[in-house]
């Protein structure tokens, strides 16, 4: 199989002013890019050509790193454009919602969960929220472009079906180095409604 980049589903300047034109552009065009011509390289002529890209993350610990790093970062953003958008629905409703208060508390006490594990994660890397095996929901983080579906780190496990992007090129044309304000900006651009269709269809 040979992987391509997605379009995103909406104008690079449709999160502004949250997300900056620039930003969006080049995270899209080069970043998303490179991860996609460089997944393309790592498992031409081996077995993971003939594989979809979860089956291949979930047994990530059996390919090369070239593979583990531009696989994530493909899957990764390919969620992540999906998510945002510039008129989301801007909090979640029914059975997500029922789950948020039953496990977090709050909506609220979720959105700290999830800065806190952005802040908290050194250096490159990403936050999510997560179903687990048994239907439950957990906030954890992953280093540079790993994912919850991968079998590197048992306590990180699940199906992600919010992720926000805490590398530098996310965030530093507009933000800096003030990686709390973007992660307080993510909220603004986040389509529930995404979040919801991820949630049903992991829990199938």
């Amino acid at each position: 199989m040979s992987y391509t980049l997605p379009e995103l589903p909406y104008a690079y300047d449709a999160l502004e002013p949250h997300f900056d034109t620039e930003t969006m552009t080049i995270h899209h065009q080069r970043h998303h890019q490179a991860y996609v011509d460089n997944l393309n390289k790592a498992i031409a002529g081996t077995e993971a050509e003939s594989k979809g890209l979860e089956e291949i993350l979930k047994e990530i610990s059996k390919y090369a790193p070239a593979v583990r790093n531009n696989g994530g970062g493909h899957y990764n953003h390919s969620l992540f454009w999906k998510i945002l958008s510039g008129s989301p629905k801007t909090a979640p409703s029914g059975k997500l919602a029922d789950e948020i208060n039953k496990t977090f508390g709050s909506l609220d006490e979720l959105k700290a969960q999830i800065k806190q594990a952005g802040l908290g994660q050194f250096g490159s890397g990403w936050a999510w929220l997560v179903v687990k095996a048994d239907g439950s929901l957990s906030v954890v983080a992953t280093p540079n472009q790993d994912n919850p579906l991968m079998d590197v780190n048992p306590a990180n496990q699940g199906c992600p079906i919010l992720g926000v992007d805490v590398w530098e090129h996310a965030y530093y044309l507009k933000y800096q180095n003030k990686r709390a304000d973007y992660l307080d900006a993510f909220w603004s651009v986040l389509d529930w409604a995404a979040v919801e269709k991820n949630y049903e269809k992991a829990l199938s």
